[in-house]
């Protein structure tokens, strides 16, 4: 494409060379990559006009601080990124990309061998954010379940308060926010309507604005005050998945960095880190799991109903994970937490219903074996039991 240089006194931008132009409009930059990686990125109330090989720009509502001109990004992006290769689907072939993308997202980040961990994008801000009255996560779907993945931890860490917030619930409580606020917008895209107008409404308030988006010169990482990119590479399909890693990765690093000159908090920040040196190895370990949990699949997928339960840091898989069930099987599916399980899920449990339950060996253990055991006497129906836990 040749070169379109702008004219300073107005948004237009004309060829150099005597050459044919083609211009495309897409609501994405990564749909025109197969034909340029040069792009412009329009913002509200422009108006972008072609004729006679030029292309124009124009203002419908203008106020002082609106940027003058647009200017030309080069994206960094390869056509082979947005290509399914030897995978079915592009969901399929994301999903294996994880051990990669988590690295990516880490890369540069990260130093393994000094604990240290530098997020250039809100270093600027780290100071104004730990002196801050309370950290507010919001985000939708996917994004604010690793918001919620990541709360605990970021409470541990940041010895902040910490809220999640769902974008759309956020607006319609008309939610109190103060100036001493950090408000983080989680999403994928960058483009999440919801989350966009919770943005503009906290900025308008003026607190802190962090974006941690996926896609650069998005509306939300241009509309915020500083943000962490992910870089968890393109994602196609529509069901998020190696953006959510890379989402609760980046949560992590900031909670490390928030933390780094708190002495009681070392020893756990430098186990945080040796996890995640070694986060893409176990990842690798479970999708080699692929033969064992297509025939799981292949053994439920008739079920018209299904509960995944679970507590503290499980809380938000089972919720992630019966959301992926019914975008892509379309059954209904409920992720709920065990501590609530005698508060009406266990009233909808019999023979017929699938329960996945998820169970790692930490604090809530024991806690959780009682929620198993409940569903298994339930399940066999037994009229009383007594479990003492250990």
């Amino acid at each position: 494409m040749p070169m379109l240089p702008r004219n300073d006194s107005t948004s237009e931008f004309q060829p150099l060379e005597d050459k044919q132009v083609e211009y495309f409009f897409a609501s994405d930059a990564s749909a025109v990559i197969e034909h340029t990686n040069r792009v412009i990125f329009l913002e509200d109330d422009d108006v972008a006009a072609v004729k006679d090989g030029s292309l124009s720009i124009h203002r419908l509502r203008r106020s002082l601080d609106d940027p003058h001109g647009r200017e030309i990004t080069i994206l960094k992006l390869e056509i082979q990124e947005i290509m399914k290769g030897n995978y079915s689907y592009f969901m399929q072939k994301e999903i294996f990309e994880q051990p990669e993308s988590v690295v990516n997202t880490m890369r540069g980040r990260i130093n393994f061998e000094t604990n240290s961990v530098i997020l250039g994008g809100i270093k600027d801000y780290i100071p104004e954010i730990r002196r801050c009255r309370r950290l507010m996560m919001i985000g939708c779907g996917t994004s604010y379940h690793s918001a919620v993945a990541t709360r605990q931890l970021l409470e541990e860490l940041t010895e902040l308060p910490v809220m999640v917030e769902l974008a759309s619930d956020f607006l319609d409580r008309n939610t109190p926010v103060f100036r001493d606020d950090v408000c983080f917008f989680i999403s994928q895209s960058g483009e999440t309507a919801d989350s966009l107008m919770a943005l503009r409404y906290c900025k308008a308030r003026g607190a802190l604005i962090v974006g941690v988006t996926n896609t650069v010169g998005s509306s939300i990482s241009r509309e915020s005050h500083c943000g962490i990119h992910i870089n968890a590479g393109p994602e196609i399909g529509v069901a998020s998945t190696k953006a959510y890693t890379s989402q609760f990765i980046s949560l992590v690093m900031f909670a490390l960095v928030m933390c780094e000159d708190r002495i009681s908090l070392q020893t756990r920040r430098n186990e945080i880190i040796k996890g995640l040196k070694v986060i893409h190895e176990q990842i690798r370990e479970v999708l080699q799991m692929d033969s064992e949990v297509q025939q799981l699949a292949k053994e439920m997928y008739e079920q018209k109903s299904m509960l995944l339960m679970g507590r503290g840091y499980n809380y938000a898989t089972c919720m992630e994970g019966a959301l992926k069930i019914k975008e892509l099987t379309y059954m209904h599916s409920e992720g709920i937490m065990a501590g609530e399980l005698k508060h009406g899920p266990l009233a909808l449990i019999d023979n017929s219903m699938p329960v996945i339950m998820i169970l790692t060996r930490d604090p809530v253990y024991v806690k959780c074996m009682n929620a198993l055991l409940q569903v298994i006497f339930t399940i066999f129906n037994l009229k009383s039991f007594f479990f003492r836990s250990p």
